[in-house]
């Protein structure tokens, strides 16, 4: 008997492994440490719990009760004033604040408490209410990115801040309450638990690889290397969607030359970086032809004057979405046990995305 296989065993092998492409597989995410498991091969099953609505009605440009729209008066009572470019102010319901309690009851051990101290800050991005950053032009995205410089390096020179988060969040199902565009920025007096995990990480990968690249930079490399998961590239800026992608069409969005501040960026990096993020949403809004919802954190190291030459700033999309009207719920593996199960392929995600235009938004073109 002959160990060859004939032409249709040997096909029917390469299609049994195709078939099982992104099944039962674990990814390594070197920036959290801790494995993702890949199983594509869910996406595809019966569904009949809730679904979300992804079509809306394009909104007005200006909206009367608007806590956000120029000249309108906000919650607290007071009035925006008249602005024609980027806006920021002290939000009305900050999470964390200069005027802190200080005498807070002792609980009993092993618990422990403090102020929680420092600044939140709202940051709207256009005076139109029926722009996204998909929409807007190169020039507004660069003076959205000089604000969260200008911002982080101020509230970071605060001596009772230790980390300053710029986000954004887009769309109801994350939570939002008002869709005029807009990030808000927390300077905290403790550093936020996923950059810590990040930054030893990266202390890490230092010390045990010997190379002189940091840890984001070998990602970055990687990336290139493989090449399939890259959305955008130039001379200065990379957006990719990475191997150990969480979330369905997670993005990472990142300088090419190493930073621990977006403030460190320079003017030609400025203008990459606002390409970079006006491909990817672009690409998100023109993938279903609907305002594409995401949590966007900026990942930048603490702000205590520490040696942070280890970290590499960067931008996160982390989209909830797996289909067009289908979320992706943290249940059991997730919430319950604290590792991902990501139910679809990264490199079929970013082909998807890839597939779709980046130069013009699909608002533009029913126009």
């Amino acid at each position: 008997m002959s160990n060859s296989m004939t032409e249709t065993e040997t096909a029917h092998q390469a299609g049994n492994t195709a078939s099982k492409a992104g099944m039962w597989e674990e990814r390594w995410h070197p920036l959290r440490e801790e494995w993702v498991i890949i199983a594509a091969h869910r996406q595809s099953r019966p569904w009949i719990g809730q679904t979300v609505s992804g079509k809306t009605t394009p909104p007005p440009t200006y909206v009367d009760d608007c806590y956000l729209c120029p000249g309108n008066q906000r919650i607290s009572g007071q009035r925006n004033p008249a602005y024609t470019g980027v806006y920021v102010f002290d939000n009305d319901h900050p999470c964390a604040g200069p005027d802190a309690p200080t005498e807070l009851e002792t609980p009993p051990f092993p618990y422990r408490n403090r102020p929680a101290t420092g600044m939140a800050r709202v940051v709207c991005y256009s005076p139109r209410h029926d722009l996204t950053m998909a929409q807007m032009g190169l020039n507004d995205i660069e003076k959205v990115i000089e604000t969260w410089q200008t911002q982080t390096f101020d509230l970071g020179n605060r001596p009772e801040v230790r980390q300053v988060l710029c986000f954004e969040n887009k769309g109801e199902v994350v939570g939002v309450s008002n869709p005029h565009p807009h990030g808000q920025i927390y300077a905290t007096n403790f550093v936020f638990k996923t950059f810590e995990i990040e930054l030893e990480a990266a202390r890490r990968f230092r010390q045990e690889s010997g190379q002189k690249d940091t840890l984001f930079g070998a990602i970055i490399k990687a990336e290139q290397t493989d090449g399939r998961r890259v959305l955008y590239e130039d001379e200065h800026a990379i957006a990719f969607l990475p191997y150990f992608a969480r979330y369905a069409y997670e993005v990472y969005v990142a300088p090419k030359r190493s930073v621990p501040h977006i403030y460190a960026l320079t003017a030609p990096e400025v203008e990459s970086l606002a390409k970079a993020l006006k491909s990817v949403t672009v690409r998100y809004d023109n993938l279903w032809q609907i305002p594409f919802p995401y949590v966007m954190p900026i990942h930048q190291a603490p702000s205590d004057g520490g040696d942070y030459s280890d970290f590499h700033f960067f931008i996160g999309f982390l989209p909830p979405l797996r289909q067009p009207n289908l979320l992706k719920y943290l249940a059991g593996p997730e919430i319950g046990a604290g590792n991902f199960l990501s139910d679809t392929l990264p490199e079929a995600k970013a082909a998807e995305l890839l597939a779709v235009s980046d130069e013009t938004h699909y608002s533009q073109k029913q126009a």
